[in-house]
């Protein structure tokens, strides 16, 4: 995706799929500005802290005797809070870091009063649940834990960029793989946080090669061009996600 070439393909395919897009296209490299304001806002509400442990360090850390069976969330092993303390309590006109990362803290996060949260779902991919999904604070905690939202090497996370980008573009209705369901807890809970409105989500099935493997961006071997070349329609393509 960060090369000419694989963007045009993926234009190319969506075209081929039958959809339309509006122009110009919102380029995640071009949002910096927007990311910075949003991470400012949770930085001075003291809702981030900074971390520099590494995956060595949070697998080290979660392996230890006392902290039990290494628990996994939308984000792999759950982080096991070790920079938590750092700046506690920081004063809110402490310039927020950006020589490391940048966590959000979950139990700050739920204690600022989010009432009821949940969102809508339409799909009907694996392991989703249709109507109201709703969550408590002690499963968000528990379940995702304190997720990065800034990287010290590769910048703001998927998680803050798309919420942040489909409020700007005003979006209402997002469709995309099941893969991410587990995700979107977070992705309301950033919502509330930033006072952005949570779009209606349909999460729909995954494509799967005959191992039962996934389609995914990191693996070509089953691009939706191979499903183009060897004869595949579009109709074909929506039937495997459960769109037709």
């Amino acid at each position: 995706r960060a090369r000419p070439e694989w963007e045009d393909q993926i234009y190319d395919d969506l075209a081929w799929l039958g959809l339309a897009w509006e122009t110009p296209v919102l380029r995640q490299s071009d949002r910096d500005t927007a990311y910075d304001a949003a991470l400012d806002q949770l930085w001075r509400g003291r809702l981030l802290y900074p971390c520099h442990c590494n995956r060595r360090d949070i697998a080290a850390a979660s392996a230890a005797p006392n902290e039990g069976e290494p628990l996994t969330g939308p984000d792999g092993l759950i982080y096991p809070g070790t920079c938590r303390g750092r700046l506690a309590g920081h004063d809110e006109d402490l310039p927020r870091p950006t020589d490391c990362h940048l966590r959000l803290d979950a139990a700050a996060a739920m204690a600022t009063g989010i009432d009821r949260p949940g969102f809508d779902e339409t799909g009907d991919g694996e392991g989703i649940l249709r109507g109201r999904v709703e969550f408590t604070p002690e499963s968000f905690i528990a379940s995702v834990g304190d997720i990065i939202l800034s990287r010290r090497d590769m910048g703001t996370s998927y998680h803050l960029s798309v919420v942040v980008d489909d409020a700007a573009q005003g979006i209402t209705h997002v469709t995309r793989g099941a893969d991410l369901f587990v995700a979107t807890q977070i992705h309301v809970v950033l919502q509330r946080l930033l006072g952005l409105p949570t779009p209606v989500y349909h999460h729909h099935r995954l494509i799967r090669d005959d191992t039962g493997k996934r389609l995914a961006k990191r693996d070509d071997a089953r691009a939706i061009r191979s499903y183009r070349s060897a004869g595949a329609s579009p109709q074909d393509i929506r039937r495997m996600i459960g769109l037709a």
